[in-house]
């Protein structure tokens, strides 16, 4: 038996959790129709092979078509989810895992256009910011309803056989029912805090009533809104003894904070460069106060301080939530005392930020997480070793090493720098940033281990690949800033790379022009800002930065708004002239003819990069497949076969920013897909 706190099993009533890892309730957005079919139930029967003792279905599934979904939620309130539900359940239970789900009524956190065009409700009329909808103050006939909604899709889970479920609270209908701010209903559901707590506990009679004692059920909720007007964390300690002594539910999933605006969902939630587990202690009151089964999850993204989570008693169970998106067998490879080899949490938020603006939760350095149908997480040996020759080091680079390293290739990597990273190790030298690092990190210690021949200070030339006798060459030499957008004084600008890098000092007085709204310009913005320059940022687009997206921008603004910056949409830098020692940079509009001018004495350029490909196309004509890529088998997950050029000596593949400007997971998932079948 091990003596490791973590797995140490968990009796939580009449349950047995095989050890002490959680993963909690989240939506990815994998659901068909509102359905968890097979992309959903592949994600969470990974998890559970792998050992983790609960996985968490269905980050906040809708109990009641007036909840409709805004991230593509788990339709609970269906009859039809039950047939899904068990066909996951089963065969989580196959493998060792328990299963439960979240359920929940949006209430004002969702949006009227929705669904079946529905009022959003609430027990104000008093809009979230983050869904921007208008409710209707709850009638009785609507809490009748919902109060039923709730215990039929508790009843269905049940019929699922789910081992348990979980009722959010936080931010949604049961919380807003709880919060000063969002309750000015008469009593008996309104007013007091035994009143705003009336409607929580008619939904969870009704559930005991509809499922039993026996039927284990869960709260998620806030101790302390840290809000003004709001919650207290003196009112969120009452409110957990009451949950506990209330005898309807089981445990307490303890979250603090709140989630209406992106800057308080990203307290409650933190991102990269943002302290670990900032709610822990916390957390670890109210288990202390009420002696009560407590869970927890909030930017835990290491094994250390899960660990401690558990061995200082602070929680029953952990949650590793993100932890689990980057590596599915994190809890296995505890278990073979393999934590060197888990994939870490960066932090980067790629995977919630992606489910705010409507897609999929993908993790930005493990391109399988949500695509387990079709790619693998452990990498099988390939029945011919090969010769395989890489050009960069990039994270496209970087992961075609190791996957082909995995595969038992022999490979080796050209680099002209003097440490890999590419890209990446321009944005650590951002401090906030630096977790990026690990993604580079984590691929040389496992390159390491397989026996890739790395060559740094190396410029490859097609000889000195050819020299290589390669079967496989894979170009992932990236791009290089691409400045010259302007009608005139493309020589007078500098790009944002110039600026992290420090290769260029920040001016007093600097116009950032984004054309691209990713990471790099706001990067450079808030570095030379934080000078105490003047700043403008300027962008043709009508929304600010939008491929960084809502929780990344968060630290950003906080930096930016706090200095002399200043923000400005849906204008395009279009010249740039010398006038004495400063720069007139002359702006123009997309919508009219109208021209604005700026005096300033730097101007940054960001938009995006070009490819770096000399090399892809002095190599092409002498491959077998020309460099041809079977957009069919590579969307398919399929093995690539085109050979247009059967007197070729090697097949040649370019992948990431040396095809095109994307971001960090297109090329790792560029790679792994190429590379998985080599």
């Amino acid at each position: 038996m091990s003596t490791d706190p973590l797995l140490q099993p968990y009796q939580l009533k009449h349950l047995t959790l095989r050890n002490r890892i959680m993963i909690t309730s989240h939506e990815p957005a994998y659901p068909e129709d509102g359905m968890p079919k097979g992309r959903y139930r592949a994600y969470h029967v990974e998890r559970a092979k792998a050992g983790v003792a609960l996985t968490m279905t269905a980050g906040s599934a809708s109990v009641a078509r007036d909840s409709p979904p805004v991230f593509n939620n788990i339709l609970a309130w269906k009859d039809e989810v039950v047939g899904w539900m068990r066909q996951m359940v089963d065969e989580c239970h196959d493998h060792g895992a328990a299963v439960m789900i979240q359920l929940t009524h949006l209430g004002r956190r969702t949006r009227w256009d929705k669904g079946d065009w529905l009022p959003v409700v609430a027990p104000s009329h008093e809009r979230e910011a983050a869904h921007r909808a208008f409710p209707k103050r709850l009638e009785d006939w609507d809490m009748t309803r919902i109060i039923r909604d709730f215990a039929d899709a508790a009843e269905r889970m049940q019929a699922a056989g789910v081992d348990g479920i979980e009722l959010e609270a936080y931010g949604h209908l049961l919380e807003q029912f709880w919060s000063p701010l969002t309750n000015d209903l008469d009593a008996p559901y309104g007013g007091s805090l035994d009143n705003r707590l009336r409607f929580t506990f008619d939904v969870l009679r009704a559930i005991r009533d509809r499922c039993g004692d026996n039927f284990i059920v869960g709260l998620r909720y806030t101790g302390d809104q840290v809000l003004p007007g709001g919650m207290t964390r003196a009112e969120g300690m009452d409110v957990s003894h009451k949950l506990k002594d209330s005898g309807l539910v089981d445990f307490l999933n303890v979250v603090r904070g709140h989630i209406d605006t992106d800057p308080g969902l990203t307290d409650l939630i933190p991102i990269q460069g943002m302290r670990n587990a900032p709610h822990l202690d916390f957390a670890g009151e109210i288990r202390a106060a009420t002696g009560f089964p407590t869970f927890h999850a909030a930017k835990i993204p290491d094994v250390a301080t899960a660990r401690h989570a558990i061995a200082s008693g602070k929680l029953d169970m952990v949650g590793m939530t993100r932890a689990h998106m980057a590596d599915p067998h994190l809890v296995r490879k505890i278990i073979e005392r393999r934590e060197d080899d888990i994939r870490p949490c960066v932090g980067a938020n790629y995977c919630l930020d992606r489910i705010y603006q409507g897609g999929l939760a993908f993790c930005l350095h493990n391109a399988a997480t949500g695509r387990e149908e079709t790619m693998p997480h452990s990498i099988t040996p390939a029945p011919t070793p090969k010769r395989i020759t890489i050009v960069g080091t990039g994270p496209a680079g970087m992961e075609a090493a190791r996957v082909a390293a995995e595969r038992g290739h022999s490979v080796t990597v050209f680099e002209a720098a003097d440490q890999p990273g590419g890209q990446i190790r321009l944005t650590a030298l951002d401090a906030r940033r630096r977790e990026m690092q690990s993604i580079i990190a984590w691929r040389m210690a496992q390159c390491e281990k397989h026996g890739v021949r790395f060559h740094f200070n190396t410029y490859a030339e097609a000889d000195s690949v050819l020299a290589t006798n390669p079967d496989e060459v894979i170009i992932a030499t990236g791009g290089l800033p691409h400045t010259e957008v302007l009608e005139a004084g493309n020589d007078l600008v500098h790009s944002a790379w110039d600026i992290l890098s420090g290769d260029v000092a920040p001016g007093a007085t600097v116009l950032v022009y984004d054309d691209a709204g990713d990471h790099a310009a706001l990067q450079a913005a808030d570095l030379i800002s934080a000078t105490g320059a003047t700043v403008e940022i300027v962008t043709p687009d009508r929304s600010f930065a939008p491929e960084v997206m809502a929780m990344n921008l968060v630290p950003y603004m906080r930096n930016l708004q706090g200095r002399d910056t200043t923000f400005t949409v849906t204008w395009r830098l279009k010249r740039v002239q010398r006038e004495g020692n400063q720069l007139r940079a002359t702006l123009g509009s997309d919508y009219s003819d109208v021209q604005r001018e700026r005096l300033v004495d730097q101007v940054i350029v960001n938009h995006g990069t070009r490819p770096l490909d000399d090399l892809y196309f002095e190599l092409k004509a002498g491959s077998c497949n020309l460099g041809e890529v079977d957009y069919e088998a590579l969307a398919t997950g399929q093995t690539q076969t085109a050979m247009p050029n059967p007197d070729g000596t090697y097949r040649l593949f370019r992948i990431g920013d040396a095809v095109a400007a994307r971001n960090t997971h297109a090329a790792i998932y560029d790679a792994l897909r190429v590379v998985k079948d080599l």
